[in-house]
């Protein structure tokens, strides 16, 4: 008869809950730093972090605990590569967010259909500052509060950036949604 430890047994159920959630932080973790390999070492670093530190784990929300881990993980990557001058200045970017219904925003159409390889190159030109928020939002479907949580961020900024990476996918998605017949050109 075998005896399985607490250890065991807690290994086991982390690996169950992680499962569920693994296509999730990959697709969250591939949008992120726009490189597989990258992606799979982010994803990674993730879960041996969350293994480590499962035992404290309140049990409430699996996946938004992991998406916070791999978002920390991230943002401290790109902080890291920011000291080091690559990344551009936030203070270039002065787009502004404009206000019309839902189904009128190109974004919007088209990130519901998240199946075209332009949908995902323009995420990808996105700045990762504003990326991250964009993607934690419309594509993972979690809240401001829970992306401010997530991110260490107060709300408003958390809506900023949001905004500011949904003018950056306008701008780059409307020649494409013109062309498909999501939106008239007038």
């Amino acid at each position: 008869m075998l005896f399985r430890t607490g250890r065991d047994r807690l290994r086991d159920r982390f690996e169950r809950e992680f499962k569920a959630v693994f296509p999730s932080l990959n697709g969250t973790a591939l949008r992120l730093t726009r490189d597989s390999d990258d992606a799979a070492d982010l994803v990674q670093e993730a879960a041996v972090r969350a293994f480590d530190a499962f035992e404290r784990f309140d049990g409430q929300n699996f996946k938004a605990w992991m998406l916070r881990i791999l978002t920390n993980l991230y943002i401290n990557k790109y902080r890291q590569r920011q000291r080091t001058g690559n990344q551009p200045s936030l203070d270039e970017e002065t787009m502004d967010e404009p206000v019309a219904a839902l189904t009128e925003i190109p974004d919007q159409q088209i990130l519901a259909n998240l199946l075209e390889d332009e949908v995902e190159a323009a995420l990808a030109a996105v700045p990762e500052i504003f990326r991250t928020a964009v993607v934690l939002s419309d594509i993972e479907g979690a809240s401001y509060d829970e992306i401010a949580e997530m991110l260490e961020i107060p709300v408003g900024t958390v809506r900023s950036r949001i905004a500011r990476g949904r003018a950056h996918l306008r701008g780059s998605l409307e020649r494409f949604a013109i062309e498909r017949g999501y939106l008239r050109q007038d």
